[in-house]
């Protein structure tokens, strides 16, 4: 070996960093590349549009093809396609619109009538049925879109959304006004987009169930429906009986009963209150449920720790709780609700904060609002007379928060134009068609005793079957699954009502589950996070002022995988500033987002790469960019996706950013003076450059 290869060899090991780009940065580069197409992947993907009308097309056009649908047994043969139909049918000049069809394909050679599905909300989809895989051994099960939810046209309202996202109570004066006014800006808007919103009517969808019908040639269909899914399933009949041989309906709302009356709540609590006194565990919290519940209600705690509650969002949220009694309707159901307003009753008031935060962050955006208004308003009629009377100012134990909520104190009633056609259909109407009511006895949403007394009068060929213990729908699909699949096949098989296979369903009033455990744990992560970020920080810092940086793979795993600690952590101290401080501010706000995340992201980077071989300006330069570059790749990763995983993918941009303007420093060799430069090693043993000896010093002679 020659020395002059010796000597190169230990310039490369002494220093490793003279290569601009070295293993480490090429792998760097290669994943934020990775991650940067991901987030792009992310943003245009989610963005498609589901059914668009084909060009050329007609009215009571129907094009399928062949397609799998997943059900809770696997997936299932279909056939997916799409339905053109008439935007408003009442207008010959009006424009088409285009809806998803999928029918899940019978497994029988001989199938019976196929049964249409018709789901609930108001507001959510259509397309969604995981059970479909229970009825399909005799019948095709077919999905067709709700128009204004899942077709060309969305009734999207960006605005009634904002509008709750800055709530500081939804059920406050000042809120329910801003929504009521998000209503009419959204209707507004929409129709200068061109949508006829007088084509958004539960008329026009039956309408285009018939269309359906008829394109995929069917004589005659069975309906299965739940909620305010029900409500389509009753016009259905009234409209077109010769076209339906059976219907079932789960969670019967008759009309007017969008309007939950404070009186029928009441009685659903004095149900569970019964079944308190009766449970040793329930009745040792409380000697009287209603009259706990009630007092608790009227002195309802104003914060939890130092955490405040917004009293309305608690009160919507625990009246959708006590809509369910299972708890795979966790973490809203009714034992749980209840847990949490007992425990508030003992000075625990987590649970109450729990429903409180659950509502800000879920109510905003679990709907199509436009919608809600829209299916909402066929009851404008039953609200105007609600609203006009003193009912809904009367004494209740809970109050009426989901009529208040839903219907914004009264003020979507003047925000959103209401049909004519809707009039129509204001009254229950006489139907042959076979039909089987199905109701849970706790039922909140749509208590059975509604459907006895104002729709099975008017079923001569009705009847009715009421589950004890049982709520709304959720209950309905996930308890007791073998009677309740054998009681819906046998009623279309056969028109006979078999409930033989129901035992008698327990409701557990002391749930394994609570609504207080989760609160702790989310309060817990959010202070244990928020401290570990900032004392990460200072301990960075700390090391770098005391022992001049870190080690190669040390600063690896910093600038990488801690960065998600960092960046969870900054987040959950945004939150807590915003939860303690700044009520209006939405919890998914992109400012609050990006700064809490991308500072300590940029931070630790930062803390991570420096050392003290590294220039003064180099440092300095660097500090900036790694904060800018967090900045902006958290804004890049914010926008990329919605929801929660929004989080992620911020945290993701903000880590990509920092690093990809720290190695940017590094390759360009940024406030270094070229004399001070190491020579790049290139593996070619060379001469080295020869440089002038120095002159010697002359000593001047001294005597002695």
């Amino acid at each position: 070996m020659t020395t002059k290869t010796a000597t190169n060899r230990k310039e490369r090991t002494m220093h490793p960093s003279t290569r601009r780009f070295s293993r480490g940065r090429i792998i760097g580069l290669t994943v934020i590349a990775v991650l940067t197409l991901g987030l792009g992947y992310l943003h245009f993907a989610g963005s498609s549009t589901a059914v668009s009308v084909p060009a050329g097309a007609h009215a009571g056009q129907l094009t399928l093809k062949n397609c799998t649908y997943n059900t809770e047994k696997g997936a299932y043969a279909a056939d997916c396609g799409t339905l053109v139909v008439p935007e408003n049918r009442a207008d010959p000049h009006s424009r088409l619109i285009a809806l998803p069809v999928i029918r899940i394909r019978a497994h029988s050679a001989h199938p019976g009538a196929p049964i249409f599905r018709l789901e609930g909300g108001p507001g959510v989809t259509n397309m969604k049925f995981v059970d479909a895989s229970r009825f399909t051994a005799n019948h095709d099960v077919v999905l067709v879109g709700y128009r204004g939810v899942d077709g060309s046209v969305r009734l999207q309202c960006p605005e009634v959304e904002s509008a709750l996202e800055h709530s500081a109570d939804f059920l406050g004066q000042k809120s329910l006004d801003a929504y009521s006014n998000a209503f009419r800006s959204c209707a507004k808007r929409l129709k200068a987009n061109g949508v006829d919103l007088a084509g958004y009517t539960l008329p026009e969808r039956v309408d285009d169930l018939e269309a359906a019908r008829i394109a995929l040639g069917y004589r005659q269909i069975d309906l299965l429906s739940e909620s305010a899914g029900t409500r389509t399933a009753m016009i259905y009949s009234w409209r077109y009986p010769t076209a339906i041989h059976r219907s079932v309906m789960i969670g019967v709302n008759p009309p007017g009963n969008f309007i939950w009356y404070p009186k029928t709540t009441d009685e659903q609590i004095a149900r569970y209150a019964s079944l308190c006194a009766q449970d040793a565990t329930c009745h040792k919290r409380t000697g009287d449920l209603a009259a706990t519940l009630e007092r608790t209600v009227a002195h309802m705690p104003n914060r939890w720790l130092f955490f405040p509650i917004k009293k309305g969002n608690a009160r919507i949220a625990s009246f959708f709780g006590l809509m369910e009694t299972t708890e795979n309707a966790s973490p809203l159901s009714g034992p749980m609700t209840l847990d949490a307003w007992l425990s508030a009753a003992h000075g625990d008031s987590s649970g109450l904060w729990f429903e409180s935060l659950l509502a800000q962050i879920a109510f905003p955006e679990v709907f199509v609002w436009g919608d809600v208004a829209a299916v909402g308003m066929a009851d404008n009629q039953a609200a105007e007379r609600y609203y006009s009377s003193s009912e809904h100012d009367g004494p209740s134990i809970i109050g009426n928060p989901g009529t208040e909520f839903l219907f914004g104190g009264g003020g979507l009633l003047h925000a959103w134009p209401a049909n004519p056609t809707d009039n129509e259909y204001t009254h229950v109407q006489t139907s042959n068609v076979q039909t089987l009511l199905i109701g849970g006895s706790l039922d909140f949403a749509t208590p059975p005793q509604n459907a006895t007394k104002e729709l099975l009068p008017y079923l001569p060929n009705g009847h009715q079957v009421i589950l004890a213990g049982f709520g709304h729908t959720t209950s309905f699909w996930t308890e007791q699954t073998k009677a309740s699949t054998h009681l819906i096949n046998t009623y279309f098989d056969t028109g006979k009502v078999d409930d033989s296979l129901y035992k008698p369903q327990k409701v557990k009033l002391t749930p394994d589950s609570t609504q207080t455990g989760p609160a702790k744990a989310i309060a817990g992560a959010m202070i244990g996070f928020g401290l570990l970020t900032i004392l990460s920080l200072l301990l960075m810092w700390r090391r770098k002022h005391k022992r001049g940086g870190f080690g190669r793979k040390a600063s690896a795993i910093l600038r990488s995988v801690y960065l998600l600690v960092l960046g969870l952590g900054g987040w959950f101290i945004g939150l807590i500033i915003v939860l303690v401080a700044l009520p209006t501010v939405p919890l998914d706000s992109e400012l609050m987002a990006v700064l809490f995340i991308a500072t300590p992201i940029g931070l630790g980077t930062y803390w991570a790469w420096v050392n003290r071989d590294r220039p003064a300006r180099a440092t300095t330069i660097g500090f900036w960019v790694a904060l800018t570059g967090a900045l902006v790749g958290a804004l890049l990763g914010f926008n990329a996706t919605a929801g929660l995983i929004a989080v992620i993918t911020t945290i993701i941009g903000a880590a990509a950013g920092a690093n990809l303007g720290l190695i940017a420093i590094d390759v360009a060799r940024i406030g270094e003076r070229p004399e001070t430069v190491p020579p790049i090693a290139t593996g070619v043993d060379s001469e080295p450059t020869p440089q002038a000896e120095p002159a010697p010093i002359a000593i001047p002679a001294v005597e002695h």
